[in-house]
């Protein structure tokens, strides 16, 4: 008579994710205090934008690891409709009554705490259509049932983009890659890739147009005009970040002056924000570069792989989601510190300087551990 075996049902954690997720943190810090050094001197001190960060990564580790170990995530759907119109509605009241900055009114002040509300339209995005997929089931293949999911996320995207416009086209990109996965059609998506390389070809005429049509404004048609010409003395002042970022890439070589070394991020005003990835290519060279984007594409692969084993469709779409957004950020951004895409003011996720969209990348991925952790293994 043969040993029967005995099953045991645990709990999986992705403590591969978590580390990626805390050692990308860390070597964001790292960059940023390099790269913020000589401004934040001028300003406060050398550790004034370091000591910022610093704080908010704090807080959004604690919130990160509380939402992954006492929430379960199912709890998300309840708030999804409340969080997602509160976030909609401090856009509307951003337009009205916030601050301007590099010409678009962005932010918005609550109990002296300034952040942007644009930020929360993509994360409570992310939740409220990871609802509405998962409620559709095999009905998303309905165009019919696709209306509200749809403009769930044009509405917000639209009006957003009239302000800031990289964020508007993330809430679109989010909605489409989630959408991607949901629908087994995919010919619809293949006309959307053709659409979207025509305009990339095409980008110089069609703001030649939108100038003409008064649909676009001038400061976001400017950065296309200097995105094809860089080197324009009619664009001089818009191109001064765009070059000097293409100087520290060039001169970093394989692996760069070294750590702290950078010459370049004291000729650029905002080498903590955007442009943070040229600072890294300056001072790490070429392996500093690839490392950073290696350290991307694990993490991209570890959320594949939760969603993959989720223990439902809401779950797993909210991971789709996650991995949207972190996905789509980091491209943009290189794309643009690379001079491939006009300057969007995309951040690198987990490295450049911001509080508010640091706090709600760490919460994503608390929500994505959460969704790990009420995965099942069974172990013989």
């Amino acid at each position: 008579m043969g040993l029967t075996r005995t099953k045991k049902i645990v709990s999986f954690y992705d403590y591969s994710l978590l580390f990626a997720v805390l050692f990308i943190l860390g070597f964001g810090l790292l960059i940023l205090y390099s790269a913020s050094s000589g401004r934040g001197d001028m300003e406060e001190s050398a550790m004034s934008y370091l000591r910022k960060q610093g704080f908010f990564a704090v807080g959004g580790l604690v919130l990160m690891f509380g939402l992954s170990h006492l929430l379960d995530y199912r709890f998300l759907r309840v708030l999804a409709l409340p969080g997602f119109a509160a976030a909609c509605g401090l856009v509307l009241l951003t337009a009205a009554y916030g601050a301007a900055s590099h010409g678009s009114t962005r932010w918005f002040t609550i109990f002296g705490v300034r952040f942007q509300p644009s930020e929360l339209v993509k994360f409570t995005l992310i939740i409220m259509e990871a609802r509405e997929f998962s409620r559709l089931g095999s009905q998303v293949n309905s165009k019919k049932s696709l209306r509200q999911p749809l403009l769930l996320a044009f509405f917000p995207a639209i009006f957003i983009a009239f302000s800031n416009l990289s964020t508007g086209i993330i809430i679109l990109g989010i909605f489409s890659l989630m959408l991607f996965v949901a629908r087994k059609e995919y010919k619809p998506f293949f006309y959307l890739f053709l659409l979207l390389l025509l305009l990339y070809l095409a980008a110089y005429p069609f703001a030649v147009l939108m100038e003409k049509c008064h649909i676009m404004h001038g400061y976001q048609l400017m950065r296309i005009y200097a995105w094809k010409r860089p080197l324009d003395p009619r664009y001089v002042s818009k191109t001064y970040q765009t070059v000097q970022g293409l100087y520290a890439i060039g001169s970093g070589g394989i692996f760069g002056r070294g750590l702290g070394e950078s010459l370049q991020k004291f000729m650029m005003p905002e080498a903590q924000n955007d442009m943070i990835f040229t600072i890294l290519c300056e001072e790490l060279g070429l392996f500093g570069a690839v490392s950073l984007i290696l350290i991307y594409l694990f993490i991209l692969y570890r959320l594949y792989d939760i969603a993959r084993n989720a223990p439902d469709l809401f779950g797993s779409f909210l991971v789709i989601g996650v991995m949207s957004h972190i996905g789509l950020q980091a491209v943009l951004n290189i794309a643009v510190a690379c001079n491939q895409i006009p300057n969007t003011g995309v951040t690198l996720p987990f490295v450049s300087y911001g509080g508010t969209a640091l706090v709600l990348l760490l919460l994503e991925i608390g929500i994505c551990l959460s969704v790990s952790k009420q995965t099942k293994l069974e172990l013989r």
